[in-house]
């Protein structure tokens, strides 16, 4: 079964975290200092919020699978389609490990497929390599959870540093 996954920016994770746990009627699952996140069942959703973003709204959309296979199948529609996919194996964001497949949708939304396979201890950086963490004109200081340059393939990526600076 596959999971609908919204991550927003928020200016203020505190009174962020107290709104959606009210709308949710539920506590984030995963808490960090930086991050919350709720793995909700009714709708089905992985719901995050972080102060990893520029700007405060919808930072990227993406599907949660099951498994690699799932990511693979997923992977290959999107491609069929005509879209470029980034993968990236054993990626660390949001205090996971995922194997993933990034894409921007045809007006540029960045979509992440992603299967998680073990929690992290870190916010840590998912993207390809240093220059695809670079910012686009307008956009400086986004966070490093991003689309990585298309069709390329990623070794693991966690640096220890945060990605994420409130």
């Amino acid at each position: 079964m596959q999971r609908l996954h919204v991550h927003v920016a928020v200016n203020d994770l505190e009174k962020s975290i107290a709104f959606y746990s009210t709308l949710f009627n539920t506590a984030p699952a995963v808490l960090k200092p930086d991050y919350a996140k709720w793995m909700l069942d009714d709708p089905r959703v992985n719901f995050a919020i972080s102060r990893c973003g520029a700007t405060t709204g919808v930072d990227h959309l993406g599907i949660q699978v099951e498994s690699d296979a799932d990511l693979g199948a997923v992977a290959e529609r999107l491609a069929a389609a005509g879209s470029e996919v980034a993968k990236q194996h054993q990626a660390a964001c949001c205090y996971a490990r995922s194997n993933k497949a990034w894409l921007k949708d045809p007006d540029g939304i960045s979509w992440e497929t992603f299967h998680t396979t073990a929690a992290a201890t870190t916010y840590g950086e998912d993207t390809a390599d240093k220059a695809a963490r670079e910012p686009a004109p307008g956009q400086a200081g986004r966070a490093a959870c991003r689309a990585a340059a298309p069709s390329r393939e990623t070794a693991p990526a966690e640096t220890g540093r945060a990605a994420c600076r409130g």
